[in-house]
């Protein structure tokens, strides 16, 4: 909790006991959390990854994501959509000047949104023999009920893909 002290500035002229009165009165507790949201979406998320090849591949030949190549270190990045997966091989510590606290590979678990119908998705999962460990299933989304079907990429993380969910 923070709090706002409103006017402080003759307290210490005033006896003890008048003291905590006025500072009951005066001192009210200022919100925890915005007004309004600050965030307003989702840019990227950084995936530590094992192998990048094999993250690449994953992700490019049974997603449908697109590789990319930034920034000075040539870094790799996976794009869907608006968004990005920005990959740091673990381990590696002069890819960028900042990372998590404690990265680690298969710690993600994570929910996209697909492009296609759901079917279309489960059969191309199907089609890399790409196991689907639970699904589809019905589910509650950030925006709206969801059919979702669990998978894992080469790093174990738990991959939901999802679609709206029609009664």
């Amino acid at each position: 909790m923070v709090w706002h002290l409103h006017d402080a500035r003759h307290v210490k002229f005033y006896p003890t006991d008048f003291v905590s009165l006025i500072l009951r009165k005066s001192v009210t507790p200022m919100s925890a959390s915005p007004s309004k949201p600050l965030i307003q979406s989702l840019d990227h998320l950084v995936l530590t990854v094992k192998n990048l090849q094999a993250t690449i591949d994953f992700y490019t030949r049974v997603l449908g994501m697109t590789e990319e190549t930034f920034g000075a270190n040539n870094r790799k990045a996976l794009r869907f959509g608006d968004q990005k997966f920005n990959l740091h091989q673990a381990g590696d510590k002069a890819i960028t000047d900042i990372y998590a606290k404690a990265p680690t590979s298969g710690a993600i678990d994570l929910c996209l949104l697909a492009a296609v119908p759901l079917d279309e998705v489960i059969a191309a999962l199907k089609a890399h023999n790409v196991a689907i460990e639970l699904g589809p299933t019905k589910r509650t989304g950030a925006r709206f009920a969801i059919r979702s079907v669990y998978l894992r990429d080469p790093d174990d993380n738990l991959i939901e893909i999802s679609e709206r969910w029609v009664d």
